[in-house]
């Protein structure tokens, strides 16, 4: 009965014959009657007569043909005698060890709750859609800006991006290359040329070589190509990117250098170029939206004025020695605004090579990504914590629960296991309202985090559950005082909203390894015990006995 209690909808049980075996409070509101005046009454005695007609001529015959019967419309007698339009969902089951049949009610205001929360939903998709969309574009655009050809091969060698330049230089159209093959696109001969290099980035080996290519209106064009794995969350190399940069404007007129300082002027990328020595020479104009230093403030003062505090001389050194040894650095790098604020960024280094005329130049291309960088760092930390409560949530604790048993196998510790439910959040919830009831649950993890030491775990299970994990605690009586402190604490009143507000809590206590070997284990033990504890008159807690399990 608690479980169907729990239910914001009315449920009963009924047996083959249409006999009440069990009625959850909402039911019993919705109708005028107890549970106890409920039992074992007739299911067709709730119904006016057109509803009973229905029940005995066309759902129970589905049910007994199918099991189950979904969004049946019929209606029922309220409290008041009144008839009531409901849906009804219906299902065989198993209740107190006998097959029996599951009626759930749906009313009017319940469905309309349920339509209007899923339209909620599908709006919410429609709006991440939408801006999934705009985020393809954004990059699409700026990619397009760029004078360098990109595109993305995955591992089986179809292509799924390629940019303006990199279509113009094969003179095709996107729809002719996105999902073909590199073989179909470079054809026969240059394929030959090119396959040792894709081999090495697929075996996830940054690759860069040069190459003089005939272009498709018969021109040649000479590029230096960086072929650069991308690999998947498991290190796996799902793909490779494509970088050209087409160095047939270095070899072509004046009027071509012109067009790529128009280009270094107006892409959307910060641009930097510094000398052998790190003396900045001249930066483009979104160098200076990005950093907040204008060319008069860098140009003759060196690259380090702008580094964070955030890398060690090690992390320089190993981009000094990449630019030494390949030539070409790309990675995330923390740089400061001229504010002093950090921010992350995106930066490509790539060394010019000087000659006898020209000293080596260094050129740095870089985005901002700090923003990018925080929702992701959001959506991980959300991966494993509860969004209300920011406690660890069940895999976080599945995870460290799973390494401290481990731990246990190589030196001598013990670890206690509490499962915490709160006797009377469902009043508070229903008679208050969730936000009262959310405040709650947060003021109820605070509480829990300030029990506990810095090395033990607090999560939130879902609803008013959460688990403690106490790490090498020092034994029993230590654990019964810890979950003593927290029942008091838990049972103190505290004002919400204006309300004064009273719940309790009942503990399951799971010591490793008695109450089980695996993390499952020890929750299901815990669980069990907490079940006692909530039998015996709430507000206490309860040890795991395996003899009593």
């Amino acid at each position: 009965m608690d479980t169907l209690d729990q239910l914001p909808c009315p449920v009963l049980v009924t047996d083959h014959a249409g006999y009440i075996q069990a009625a959850n409070r909402s039911l019993a509101s919705l109708v005028g009657r107890s549970a106890q005046q409920l039992s074992q009454g007739a299911l067709e005695d709730l119904l006016p007569l057109p509803s009973r007609i229905f029940l005995q001529t066309h759902v129970w015959a589905l049910l007994r043909n199918q099991g189950i019967v979904s969004e049946m419309n019929l209606k029922i007698h309220d409290a008041h005698k009144a008839s009531v339009p409901v849906m009804v969902n219906c299902q065989r089951g198993v209740f107190a060890g006998a097959d029996c049949y599951y009626w759930v009610f749906f009313v009017a205001l319940e469905r309309h709750k349920i339509e209007t929360e899923l339209l909620g939903e599908r709006q919410r998709a429609e709006e991440i859609a939408r801006e999934l969309a705009e985020s393809a574009r954004f990059v699409q655009t700026i990619t397009d800006a760029m004078p360098s050809l990109v595109a993305y091969w995955d591992k089986n060698l179809r292509c799924h991006f390629a940019n303006k330049p990199y279509l113009e230089w094969f003179s095709i159209q996107s729809e002719d290359v996105i999902g073909s093959t590199m073989l179909e696109l470079l054809g026969q001969a240059n394929w030959k040329l090119n396959e040792a290099h894709v081999r090495g980035a697929l075996a996830g080996e940054r690759q860069q070589f040069e190459r003089a290519l005939t272009k498709a209106d018969g021109s040649t064009g000479y590029t230096l190509t960086h072929y650069i794995p991308d690999h998947n969350h498991l290190g796996e190399v799902a793909g490779f990117f494509v970088l050209v940069n087409d160095m047939t404007y270095i070899k072509t007129t004046e009027s071509e250098l012109k067009l790529a300082a128009s280009v270094f002027s107006n892409t959307v990328n910060g641009i930097m170029v510094t000398d052998a020595d790190g003396m900045i020479l001249s930066v483009n104009p979104a160098f200076t939206a990005i950093t907040g230093y204008s060319p008069d403030e860098v140009v003759g003062r060196p690259s380090q004025l702008l580094r964070s505090h955030h890398h060690d001389d090690a992390f320089y050194k190993a981009i000094d020695h990449a630019l030494t040894q390949q030539g070409h650095w790309a990675g995330e790098l923390w740089n400061r605004h001229k504010n002093g604020e950090a921010f992350l960024e995106w930066q490509s280094i790539t060394t010019i090579p000087g000659s006898a005329d020209t000293a080596t130049r260094y050129v740095s291309v870089f985005n901002d990504i700090t923003e990018r960088w925080r929702k992701d760092e959001r959506i991980r930390h959300l991966a494993l914590h509860d969004p209300l409560t920011d406690l660890a949530n069940r895999q976080l604790l599945t995870d460290r629960l799973s390494q401290l048993i481990t731990q246990t196998a190589r030196e001598p510790r013990q670890l206690a296991l509490m499962f915490l439910d709160l006797d009377g959040f469902k009043h508070v919830n229903d008679t208050l309202g969730h936000d009262v009831g959310d405040e709650l649950l947060v003021q109820v993890a605070q509480k829990l985090l300030a029990l506990v030491r810095q090395n033990d775990t607090v999560a939130r299970l879902g609803g008013d559950e959460f688990i403690i994990l106490l790490d090498n605690p020092l034994n029993q009586d230590d654990v019964a005082h810890v979950a003593s402190r927290i029942v008091a604490t838990i049972r103190a009143p505290v004002v919400l909203q204006g309300q004064t507000v009273q719940i309790g809590a009942s503990i399951g206590i799971a010591m490793h390894p008695y109450g089980g070997a695996t993390p499952a284990a020890l929750i299901q033990s815990a669980d069990t015990a907490m079940y006692a504890a909530k039998r015996d008159g709430k507000n206490a807690y309860r040890f795991f006995a395996p003899e009593a399990a």
